[in-house]
């Protein structure tokens, strides 16, 4: 059955969150540029006046995410998150009401006091926005959930940029005042349609100190190696997207020729514009390109193309505007403005392919109980980057005296650099990378019955039959869990390609008459990582079938089930056997083009077998039943 990620907006367990997150975000950018438009064009203030409210105003907002982020991550967890949803969007009613009053007296004071209080409501809103996810979905919908998220988010900010703006172009409060109060009605009466979403530590003691509470949030988060490394490319995200367009309104100025106030306004939203819409389709493409599995190799592609089309953003306009005083259609007839369009789109699409995955991965590899509080540890982390990256515009600016776009060339060189940095303390992302260009490039996946019988959490052993080296890979790209695969220690070994298989964290096996310790140490591992609530996969043949058919299974699954008695779920590989890879061609054979390029492939499973009562002849003769004909 074909599957599609907008069909979540039509179901209650993510579409009244999705709108209320959605308001949220909305209203949040319409209330700040709103009070912005206002200070610097409707109050009459001097320029050091204005000057100081524009720079106290993204601080202010910023700032509780560094004090109460981390209390905010205990409150998801302990108590039930859709009755801190609804707190949440009465405290932004009662907000928005003071804003009103402070835009009718033109109180820029209360204003900037009500920009501090709605960045407490995203603070403690944030955790809860993620952790809810995993909850809401099955694994397999995690990034199609992720990317409407994220493209949300992103439409969000420009409209309500755009909004905010226009709502006091006259200079008159009222619009503003109704609109923003209105939003956050909508938004509270979205929330009342969000499921309940049950504490996942309900007996957690609160450390309701800003100071003392964040530093075990952030030990959390170094927990595990991958998961705190996602953090860390998240993080770096909003610092690369901070610097990018915290720069834009002297970029429009002074490199794309926008010099009247109308103008320069104009080009500023089409540059964020074209960046948050390829942000979005980004976000979205998520779901089409991992098949709905939480797919980390996208990351590289998302880094790799930020840094590319960063780069080129330099070379497009490396200069001062060959024209002042464009307005927006002069802009967009002018000889070169198409590909700094086209930069800034791939830079978001890039972007989203970067970011949609890194947040899926958290909350898959992250246990529930945890998840708020990690988020929470993600979020103060974010808010350092964010203002490093202000610190960083400033320092290239004023004392380094670089060009914006030689600016914008550093942070592409720079965001490579992080990129590979992260890698290579990860191979993982970067093993998942080249598996997916590959199965992507030489096969055409069809996925059965993994959905329904692959179980969504907890130990459970996947056995299949074996009829190339391509086996896992394409297991990997068909199962959104993370799996364990057993493996021939001679494989394990391959020089060059040992480390592909460590970064997927396989466990080499000998035969018992090969080196028989080694062969113990892979059942104790087995034991293990099912202790652990982990999935494991083993190809019960032993080898790769020579004749295309399946040979017995042997007796380790059963010494396995023996030990532990986890579900078991039956899987069929068909296709697979008329693909590169197979020993249906000689070695020479299997290094020329496939005789059929981008085979068509399917992974069909099966209902979970017992483990109580599985044998290896009954779990043959399902893979049998499941595979048919088709070799």
């Amino acid at each position: 059955m074909a599957h599609n990620q907008f069909s979540l907006l039509g179901v209650r367990r993510f579409a009244p969150f999705f709108v209320t997150q959605l308001l949220g975000a909305f209203n949040d950018n319409v209330f700040r540029n709103a009070t912005l438009a206002l200070i610097t064009v409707h109050m009459g203030l001097n320029t050091d006046e204005q000057s100081t409210y524009t720079n106290l105003a993204p601080a202010l907002f910023i700032l509780p995410f560094f004090f109460f982020s981390a209390i905010a991550g205990q409150l998801a967890e302990k108590y039930e998150k859709t009755r801190i949803i609804r707190a949440v969007k009465i405290f932004e009613i009662v907000v928005m009401a003071i804003a009103a009053w402070g835009f009718y007296g033109h109180h820029a004071g209360l204003l900037l006091v009500v920009l501090f209080l709605m960045g407490l409501h995203s603070t403690v809103f944030g955790p809860i926005k993620y952790s809810i996810l995993p909850q809401a979905l099955h694994p397999e919908e995690l990034t199609g959930g992720n990317g409407l998220v994220e493209s949300g988010t992103a439409m969000s900010i420009l409209l309500g940029m755009m909004l905010g703006i226009g709502l006091m172009t006259s200079g008159s409060p009222t619009p503003a005042s109704i609109a923003v109060i209105a939003i956050a009605l909508i938004g509270y009466a979205a929330s009342r349609f969000v499921p309940s979403a049950p504490p996942t530590s309900p007996d957690l003691k609160i450390n309701w100190n800003p100071i003392t509470s964040s530093w075990p949030i952030l030990k959390l988060c170094m927990k595990q190696r991958a998961v705190f490394n996602s953090v860390l490319g998240i993080s770096w995200f909003w610092f690369f997207g901070t610097a990018l367009t915290a720069q834009l309104p002297v970029y429009v100025e002074v490199n794309l020729g926008g010099t009247g106030e109308a103008d320069k306004s104009a080009l500023m939203m089409l540059a964020l514009g074209v960046f948050s819409i390829g942000t979005g389709i980004g976000s979205l493409l998520c779901e089409k390109l991992s098949n709905r599995t939480v797919e980390i190799g996208l990351v590289p592609l998302g880094a790799f193309g930020i840094t590319a089309f960063g780069i080129d953003l330099y070379f497009a306009r490396s200069g001062l505007a060959p024209t002042a005083g464009l307005d927006l259609m002069g802009f967009v007839q002018a000889a070169g403005s198409w590909r700094i369009l086209m930069d800034l789109t791939l830079i978001g699409v890039f972007g989203g392919f970067f970011l949609v995955p890194l947040f899926a991965m958290v909350q898959s590899r992250t246990p529930r109980g945890e998840l708020s509080r990690v988020i929470a540890g993600n979020n103060i982390l974010n808010a350092g980057f964010i203002v490093t990256a202000a610190v960083f515009g400033i320092v290239a600016q004023k004392f380094l005296h670089w060009t914006i776009p030689q600016f914008y060339l550093a942070i592409a060189i720079l965001n490579g650099i992080v990129a590979i940095y992260i890698f290579s303390l990860v191979p993982e992302f970067l093993m998942r990378f080249l598996a997916w260009v590959y199965v992507k490039l030489l096969y055409r996946v069809d996925v059965a019955g993994v959905e329904d019988n692959v179980p969504d959490e907890g130990p459970a052993l996947l056995v299949c039959n074996h009829v190339s080296y391509m086996d896992a890979l394409i297991l990997s790209s068909a199962i959104p869990r993370p799996i364990r695969f057993v493996m021939y220690y001679k494989i394990f070994r391959t020089p060059g390609a040992g480390w592909i298989f460590k970064a997927a964290r396989a466990i080499p096996i000998a035969g018992a008459k090969e080196d028989a310790a080694l062969m113990d140490q892979a059942f104790e591992e087995v034991d293990a990582a099912l202790a652990e609530g982990e999935l494991v996969c083993i190809f019960p043949e032993g080898h790769l079938t020579k004749d295309g058919q399946i040979a017995p299974f042997r007796g380790g699954v059963e010494r396995i089930l023996a030990r532990r008695a986890v579900p078991v779920v039956p899987i069929a590989l068909k296709g697979m056997w008329l693909s590169m890879w197979s020993k249906r061609d000689s070695r020479l054979g299997r290094l020329r083009l496939p005789r059929r390029f981008r085979a068509e492939v399917e992974v069909e499973a099966s209902a979970p077998v017992p483990g109580e009562t599985a044998t290896a002849a009954a779990l043959e003769a399902k893979v049998r039943a499941l595979r048919g004909d088709r070799a």
